[in-house]
């Protein structure tokens, strides 16, 4: 059953970690989101770094055990995870007057 869950984040992380790529090249923001975020590229910034600090957390945290050498590595990874909720909020407010926006 561990290797199921663990196949299920991963697979998890990957998908959201792609809708992060695809924000950053194109703009694409999934259908939801799209009339909250006015900064599409940082939105798919905060994804992609909320994805990585949350496979960090996951795979040398819980699931590798307790381990407790690994803690603050995990720790980073959860630092990582609320930096990229950060951006993503930032990417809900609107930028700077005057300088225009990039798409």
């Amino acid at each position: 059953m561990h290797l199921y869950l663990v196949g299920f984040a991963a697979l998890a992380m990957t998908g959201t970690a792609l809708m992060g790529i695809a924000g950053i090249v194109t703009g694409w923001v999934p259908r939801w989101m799209r009339v909250r975020v006015l900064r599409p590229k940082l939105w798919g910034y905060g994804v992609v770094v909320g994805a990585i600090g949350m496979s960090l957390y996951m795979f040398i945290g819980p699931f590798r055990g307790p381990d407790l050498s690994m803690a603050p590595f995990a720790m980073t990874g959860m630092a990582m995870f609320f930096a990229g909720l950060w951006l993503q909020t930032l990417s809900r407010r609107p930028g700077r007057p005057g300088i225009p926006e990039r798409r």
